[in-house]
């Protein structure tokens, strides 16, 4: 990736926000409700791991002594909206027994652990893989990381921000993430960890609402900066 294209994406960045506003991310109530969500919203939508939440929320097992409290059984049929419950449940059940055993189920004190041995010990866990282990480290635990999504791939990939097509594998992930990173180099870094959280964010909404499996450019705000619209619009 050229320090031209990180500029690139940076002025991405300015076109979402003077489009959308800040997105006001992650949609939570607690720290520990957004782990729970970033493992819940695994191939599923947003709506439905609402529905997950507040059958977790009502159960009084949105805490790290209530999930561990449950058993699986009743774990998986909390989160059913959500999908994937054989393989979610006993992720969630890791995640709780590693927090308690490793930091006595304080969120506070898992947070003061340097981001890359965190980062490997949330990565040794089932069913996190890096997309979900830097939406817990960014969004519950406040470090400066940045979140890589495939919304993000596609608008790279479409805005000619990379000569060839990316690969949806981890090694595509950690070139996006350090484009992302480049990106705001030049930011302040105490800003840091509120920009990865807004253009994450930002990226999303675009995505949803334009940068899809099929392109829907009109309108746009990322439109001015496609390299060759005709060819995005075809494909």
């Amino acid at each position: 990736m050229s320090h031209n294209s990180a500029q690139r994406l940076r002025r991405l960045y300015d076109l979402l926000f003077a489009a959308y506003g800040p997105q006001a991310w992650w949609p939570a109530k607690t720290s520990f409700e957004v782990i729970v969500g970033a493992y819940l919203t695994q191939n599923t939508s947003w709506k439905a791991v609402e529905r997950s939440l507040n059958a977790l929320r009502t159960a009084n097992a949105l805490t790290p002594a209530g999930l561990l409290a449950l058993s699986i059984e009743d774990l998986q049929q909390l989160i059913r909206p959500s999908g994937f419950i054989t393989r979610k449940a006993p992720a969630l059940k890791a995640f709780v027994t590693f927090l308690d055993a490793q930091f006595g189920s304080s969120l506070d004190t898992m947070a003061t652990v340097p981001t890359d041995i965190l980062r490997r010990q949330l990565l040794a866990l089932p069913g996190v893989g890096p997309e979900t282990a830097d939406a817990i480290l960014l969004y519950a635990l406040g470090h400066e990381i940045p979140v890589a999504d495939e919304y993000l791939r596609r608008i790279v990939e479409r805005h000619g921000l990379r000569k060839s097509p990316i690969p949806r594998n981890h090694l595509a992930y950690e070139t996006l993430s350090e484009l992302t990173r480049q990106a705001f180099a030049s930011d302040p870094h105490e800003k840091h960890v509120q920009l990865f959280n807004e253009f994450h964010a930002l990226t999303v909404a675009v995505g949803k609402a334009h940068c899809g499996s099929t392109p829907n450019c009109e309108k746009c705000p990322l439109r001015s900066d496609l390299v060759n619209p005709i060819l995005i619009l075809s494909k």
